[in-house]
């Protein structure tokens, strides 16, 4: 009962945070407090994401065309709940790719926050972290974004990393849903060197402090 309250729980909270993130889009709002420098992410998988949200509308308008055409009582039965459906599900994934732009990584005064999508986000404090460095991980799962191994915590988009944060041991890290444990982390970024020469600028200056 307990794991299937937080599957229904997960689901909701997704949903909301999908009609958010496309709601922030439209209007240009991304989701960063004043001050933080916002870290993109989303060429990655911009692409893909693109071509399907294309497929989904360009699917919309196939179905309804050929419906109205067919004279008979089953199409118009069929017709209005498969174009809610299909317009609903079209939107949805727009929300999708609209919050790889307005919830980019974050980098604040004191920690890194590291995001994936609409909800999850993984901060990491900079006062922890002992190295920066460029460095590529892959791992398995077509949906999957985040992935934890031997105190590695991986997060990207389209499976894949290509920064890499090595903390001071093993550190407790908050998320967007329960702690995790790790002493490497990986994501994602869309310019890997300026990231890099950015948090070793970062975290000697947490050290400073």
């Amino acid at each position: 009962m307990n794991r299937t309250w937080r599957l229904v729980k997960d689901a909701v909270l997704l949903e909301l945070a999908v009609w958010r993130c496309l709601g922030r889009w439209i209007a240009r709002r991304p989701e960063a407090p004043p001050g933080a420098v916002q870290l993109g992410y989303s060429r990655l998988t911009a692409p893909v994401m693109w071509l399907w949200i294309f497929g989904a509308f360009a699917e919309v308008v196939a179905f309804e065309l050929v419906l109205r055409s067919i004279d008979a009582t089953w199409a118009h039965v069929v017709r209005i709940p498969l174009f809610v459906v299909g317009v609903w599900g079209a939107f949805w994934m727009l929300g999708m790719a609209g919050s790889f732009y307005v919830r980019r990584h974050l980098v604040l005064a004191d920690r890194l926050v590291v995001r994936n999508g609409p909800r999850f986000r993984v901060e990491v404090p900079l006062s922890a972290v002992v190295g920066v460095r460029g460095a590529e991980h892959e791992f398995e799962g077509m949906v999957r974004t985040v992935h934890e191994e031997d105190g590695l915590l991986l997060v990207g988009p389209g499976n894949r990393t290509n920064v890499e944060l090595t903390l001071a041991g093993p550190t407790v890290l908050a998320t967007h849903d329960r702690d995790r444990v790790a002493d490497r982390v990986g994501l994602w970024v869309d310019e890997p060197r300026e990231v890099v020469r950015l948090l070793a600028e970062r975290t000697r200056s947490a050290d400073v402090r």
